[in-house]
């Protein structure tokens, strides 16, 4: 993903949607980021966490979906730089490589990726549970990563685990890290047991004590100041613990608000003036408000958030001029400090501070309570006779007697600008003409100076351009002006060859302030150029043998090289000291430099030559022509300023007292206040001769520069008139030729004109013709476009007719199928109904077949019975026997009737229960066919009305189209009334449109 510009980030609020940037203005809000989706319905990607870099310009920032972004304030920039897939759950980004960043992540794991390359660098893994917190040590190089269970110390440079904190099951971690500017690693445990490590050696240093039973609190959140002195914590409760981890006891306890029930995260506010002892700490508690209060008077001074936008979590930058916070809504704010009050921003007034022991005996939480008033930001008057009660906790006199020694002006300690100054390697850039003026102690003497001012511009300083020419005009007057003064305080700056230069990256740098820039040289002149003019007009040869005896003893062999090719120490060190490294140095790394030797001993600066031609001893012995050391030693080189300044501190303590420089250099003295101190530490006969001779040339070359610009302005005046009168001439003539030239060019502009006129109706003519053309053509091409579209219409009509004929056909086609199958499901209902009901007629013609039999069998048994009976009449003699016999018949024929009608009443029975079974099935057959052709009804009704739908809705767009037809025909009928109508007024005004190109289209 491409970089992105910020909408205008100062002074308006911006609001992140689907890579866009919606400005809403608001006062104390920097940058509000909302990330939405860009989908139909977006939905809001929460930020989880935030981390600014170790320069506080920049920070990094990731959602619950794992995209980490980058958003240089500085630059007005954001980037997308990974998207990791899964929520982060901490962030680093203060790493020794700037463009590198850790992130924790929710499969425990721990990523370190590039914000450059945009790749993965290392992927560290040991945690089982969440990593909640990721602290890196003040070098960059080390890191600890703290979850629940476990804390793990990592190596960045190699990314492999070197210890790891292991605790039992049931005390958990609360938070593992590294003291600001120190090798000291704090572990808090979730039983209140607070202990101190040494990194290398992972030694137990001390254990915190518990607190008062009294106001005793299960710790969750902590802070450190930037010194790693004081210790805030808080948790479940609205009091505040503050540690002295020097003392290693509880000093004092806050009381937040009675809104305050629990807090949530703590955070010290950075300030450049308070030497790293930060006085302001953020409160973020339950309610989503971050409350920021002095420690020392318990003021409240600002908050941000309220109930309606709370926050989540806030980060503050290095710096301390931006506030990060993750809102609860999930979106990120950015917060101005100095919007938020511009009192805080200001250079504290001098403090007087009063130092006192801590008491011997155990101190009570109730002496330790203080509460926190409401109120407004409320600085000391900016007046001498103001005093300022500060208690440190203090164990020894001693050190607070080297405390009062280091306290500078401004409420600075040099102590503390020295720790300072190794961790961070330079001061902040905002505040170092500020810690420069408090190391030097600058008197600001602007009664003195201005009388130095007055003295007007040194004579040696008159032609300064020629010697060095500036293309700066206001930069040129200010070094005049400096040099002039400096020329006034003592006379043998007048006569310095290499004041200018050694002046003149002071006077750049403080051209804007020029009694600083005075008074900064003045002091480096008093200082850290002792014993450089006393044997002027040479070079300090003791100096210069003092840098010779050190480099001797550091390094012999590269003084042997230099030896035995005739190079001294006036060409490998003096050109660095006239010059104080400003030729072989850029701007960065000489404030680097200078922000090291205004924070130690004068020795410092002669150590630092030592130190450049050690750290450059490859290339020099590489150097054999004198051409090529002068060079060297006269143009920037390939060399890191950090080398440099760690090997001069280095030379500061390995070096023997016997050739210390620091024993024949006075320590540091600072201007005397009201008037500047006399400055004669040169021999003065030299310096008072050089002038009356200088005095005198000048006086003899003034002499004759005034008789030569006399003769000159005489020369001058001659010709000047000469001049006059051969211009004069010459003027008179040139009006002549000019008046006879103009006339022939009025002729020659007639003809012309004649011709012009005559070309103009040729090509006025041909002009209409091409009209005629060109409408005769668009008209045609007008009418070939309109049948065009009209047989592309009908084409399209005639292709969906076809489409809708077909579909019919195939709907009809479809149906008649249908049918077809109904019928032969119909066809094949009635034939097994027909089957069916043929058996039944059957068994029932059985049925009366049988029972016609059993009548005609009995009608025959009568007449049998009949004829057998006329027969018995007849013979009377058989009559008995005959009777018996019958009878015995008939009662034998009665059985076997009633025997033949119970079976033929069984099988009767039989068939009628199978009958009706077979009635009961066709009928459950024609319910379950009834149910399927309502179904294929309602879906056919269906179908139908569908049909009808898309009928209607084609219907509907072959109007619109008719609609967006028509409205075309209509502009391109406005169009084409538009172009005849200029195409008219071309006609009549043809002589000012005959240069005007035809360059319409007709579409």
């Amino acid at each position: 993903m491409p970089p992105v510009a910020l909408a205008d980030i100062l002074g308006a609020c911006c609001v992140l949607r689907a890579g866009s940037w919606d400005r809403v203005m608001n006062i104390q809000i920097i940058v509000n980021i909302i990330h939405n989706t860009s989908d139909y319905h977006p939905k809001v990607l929460r930020f989880l966490n935030v981390a600014f870099d170790g320069s506080g310009d920049c920070l990094i920032a990731g959602d619950h979906q794992g995209n980490i972004y980058v958003f240089d304030l500085h630059g007005n920039r954001f980037n997308l730089v990974q998207r990791t897939a899964q929520a982060c759950t901490a962030l680093a980004f203060n790493l020794h490589r700037k463009s590198e960043f850790l992130v924790a992540l929710a499969d425990y794991s721990v990523k370190c990726f590039d914000t450059v390359t945009k790749e993965l660098v290392s992927w560290m893994r040991g945690h089982e549970s969440s990593v909640f917190s990721i602290s890196v040590h003040a070098s960059g190089r080390y890191a600890i990563t703290t979850s629940s269970d476990t804390a793990q110390l990592w190596d960045l440079d190699t990314f492999q685990r070197k210890r790891k904190l292991n605790i039992r099951q049931s005390v958990g971690i609360q938070k593992v890290f590294f003291l600001p500017l120190s090798n000291t690693i704090l572990s808090c445990f979730k039983d209140n047991s607070i202990f101190a490590w040494e990194c290398d050696t992972l030694f137990c240093k001390y254990q915190l004590p518990a607190p008062p039973e009294s106001s005793s609190i299960l710790y969750k959140v902590f802070a450190v100041t930037r010194d790693g002195r004081i210790l805030a914590a808080g948790g479940k409760s609205n009091h505040l613990h503050l540690w002295c981890l020097e003392a290693t006891q509880l000093f004092r306890i806050i009381q937040m608000p009675t809104k305050v029930r629990a807090i949530r995260h703590l955070e010290f506010l950075p300030d450049s003036f308070d030497a790293g002892s930060n006085q302001v700490l953020g409160v973020l508690s339950q309610d989503g408000i971050m409350r920021f209060i002095n420690i020392q008077t318990c003021k409240l001074l600002f908050e941000i958030g309220s109930l309606d936008e709370g926050i989540s979590t806030s980060v503050i930058s290095p710096h301390g001029r931006y506030i990060a916070s993750v809102m609860e809504n999930g979106s990120l704010n950015i917060y101005s400090v100095q919007a938020l009050t511009q009192e805080l921003n200001k250079p504290p007034p001098p403090l007087v501070k009063v130092i006192e022991d801590l008491p011997k005996n155990k101190l009570s939480s109730s002496g330790l309570k203080m509460m926190v008033a409401s109120g407004r930001v409320q600085r000391p008057a900016k007046s001498r006779e103001s005093k300022i009660q500060t208690r440190i906790l203090k164990q020894d006199l001693t050190s607070n007697f080297e405390n009062k020694e280091n306290e500078l002006s401004g409420g600075l300690n040099k102590k503390r600008l020295q720790i300072l100054l190794k961790g961070y390697g330079e001061y902040p850039t905002k505040y170092r003409m500020f810690i420069w003026r408090s190391l030097l102690q600058l008197p600001e003497n602007h009664t003195a100076f201005s009388s130095l001012i007055d003295k007007g511009t040194h004579v040696a300083f008159l032609n300064l351009q020629k010697k060095y020419p500036i293309k700066s005009r206001k930069l040129l007057r200010v070094l005049q002006r400096t040099l002039s003064a400096l020329a006034h305080w003592s006379a043998i700056f007048s006569d310095t060859p290499y004041l200018p230069l050694l002046a003149f990256p002071f006077v750049k740098l403080f051209q804007n302030n020029q009694l600083i820039c005075f008074e900064v040289v003045a002091t480096l002149i008093i200082n850290w150029c002792q014993h450089w003019f006393e044997y002027f007009p040479n070079p300090p040869i003791n100096i210069l043998s003092t840098i010779e005896n050190i480099l001797a003893f550091h390094d012999k062999e590269l003084l042997q090289h230099f030896i035995d090719h005739d190079i001294t120490s006036q060409l490998y060190a003096w050109p660095l000291l006239e010059t104080v490294f400003s030729e072989v140095l850029t701007r960065e790394e000489w404030l680097k430099l200078f922000d090291n030797v205004f924070s130690n001993h004068p020795s410092f600066l002669l150590m630092t030559v030592v130190a450049y031609n050690i750290c450059s001893r490859a290339p020099l012995l590489n150097c054999t022509l004198k051409d090529d050391f002068e060079y060297f030693f006269h143009h920037r080189n390939n060399l890191d300023i950090n080398v440099v300044i760690r090997e001069v501190y280095h030379l500061m303590e390995t070096t023997p007292a016997n050739i210390h420089p620091d024993s024949m250099l006075n320590v540091f003295v600072a201007l005397t206040k009201g008037q500047y101190p006399i400055f004669n530490q040169y021999p003065k006969f030299i310096v008072d001769y050089q002038t009356q001779e200088r005095e005198r040339i000048r006086n003899d070359e003034l002499d004759y520069l005034r008789e030569r610009q006399t003769v000159e302005d005489m020369h001058a005046e001659v010709d000047q008139q000469r001049i006059k009168d051969e211009a004069w001439y010459q003027k008179q003539e040139l009006l002549r030729k000019a008046e006879e030239t103009r006339r022939e060019m009025l002729l020659q502009e007639e003809e012309k004109m004649l011709q012009q006129r005559q070309r103009l109706a040729a090509v006025r003519r041909e002009l209409k013709i091409k009209e005629l053309h060109l409408q005769d053509a668009a008209r045609r091409r007008f009418l070939k476009l309109q049948q065009d579209q009209r047989e592309m219409e009908l084409r399209r009509l005639d292709d969906e007719i076809e489409r809708k004929v077909q579909m019919r056909d195939q709907e009809i086609a479809s149906t008649a199928k249908d049918l077809e199958m109904r019928q032969l499901e119909l066809e094949s209902q009635k034939r097994l109904y027909e089957k069916n009901l043929t058996r039944n007629q059957e068994v029932i013609a059985k049925e009366i077949q049988e029972d016609a039999d059993a009548y005609r069998r009995k009608v025959d048994l009568e007449e049998h019975m009949f004829h057998k009976l006329i027969e018995t009449d007849q013979t009377q003699s058989r009559k008995t026997q005959k009777i018996i016999e019958e009878n015995l018949a008939k009662a034998e024929q009665a059985c076997l009737n009633t025997d033949w009608k119970i079976q033929t009443l069984h099988r009767q029975k039989c068939n009628d229960l199978q009958r009706n079974e077979g009635y009961q099935e066709v009928a459950n057959l024609l319910r379950k066919n009834r149910r399927k052709e309502i179904e294929v009804l309602n879906a056919m009704l269906e179908e139908e009305a569908k049909k009808c739908k898309e009928a209607e809705e084609k219907e509907f767009h072959l109007r619109w189209q008719k609609k967006a037809s028509a409205l075309s025909d209509e502009s391109r009928k406005w169009f084409l009334k538009q172009e005849m109508s200029a195409a008219l007024e071309h006609a009549e005004n043809p002589f000012n449109k005959v240069f005007h190109l035809w360059d319409c289209c007709i579409p």
